[in-house]
């Protein structure tokens, strides 16, 4: 590419407005680089979190030495360790009311669960929507630039005597600019967006799988009349 229609020059005189909608892209583009690199550490450290929860879980650790650590680690702890924390919180009030309807206290520990499951969810999808907005608005964007770009290059041609090559490839290559970042802001946009949200699904599922695991745990201890819960491989 000659310095006369290098990218940098094309930008300097293009009207105001595609230089406008350039910036947006690019400033969509780096928001929206931004926000795949934190999902992505994002969903590293719950994944690895889970697995260090789930690992400990069925190691044969005491349930109530579990909750009293994950009470402590509130802050530090993985979504799974959080919901298991949620579900034991609600089991304990209730037997401590002297609730002895074994539904009731399931059905207690569930709804906890279920709305704390409900918070990681909506905490993992968290700058998601960005990810498709981008995704789905930055072409058209573009594509708005464009136009906007082949107009004001036409519309100076019409005062021109001769047109040539030379005279019309600038404000068309200044135009395809705008499509080019647009698509350039996109593509990045929608595959972290299907990626990420082809991850949380499978962490969802595994969260989902362990309430139902946790569930029939403490469904189990309540038909053997512990005082208390024991431990998650005594079952």
């Amino acid at each position: 590419m000659t310095p006369e229609l290098s990218i940098v020059q094309l930008m300097l005189h293009a009207t105001w407005v595609v230089q406008a909608v350039v910036l947006l892209l690019v400033l969509m583009s780096l928001i929206s680089w931004a926000a795949i690199f934190r999902k992505m550490g994002t969903l590293k450290r719950v994944r690895s979190r889970n697995e260090a929860f789930e690992r400990e879980f069925w190691s044969g650790t005491n349930l109530n030495e579990l909750y009293a650590a994950a009470a402590q680690n509130a802050r530090s702890a993985g979504p799974m360790e959080r919901i298991f924390a949620s579900g034991m919180r609600e089991f304990n009030k209730l037997r401590e009311r002297r609730i002895t309807d074994s539904g009731a206290l399931l059905d207690g520990a569930r709804r906890a669960m279920r709305a704390s499951f409900q918070r990681e969810l909506d905490m993992m999808e968290s700058n998601l929507s960005f990810l498709g907005t981008v995704a789905s608005v930055a072409p058209y964007v573009g594509l708005f630039g464009t136009v906007w770009g082949i107009m004001h290059a036409f519309t100076g041609l019409a005062s021109l005597a001769q047109v040539t090559l030379a005279t019309v490839a600038p404000g068309i290559a200044e135009a395809l600019v705008a499509t080019a970042i647009g698509l350039f802001a996109a593509i990045p946009a929608v595959v972290g967006y299907n990626r990420f949200a082809h991850d949380i699904d499978r962490v969802a599922n595994g969260l989902e799988t362990f309430m139902e695991e946790f569930s029939n745990i403490l469904q189990r201890n309540l038909g053997s009349h512990h005082p208390q819960p024991a431990t998650a491989s005594t079952f």
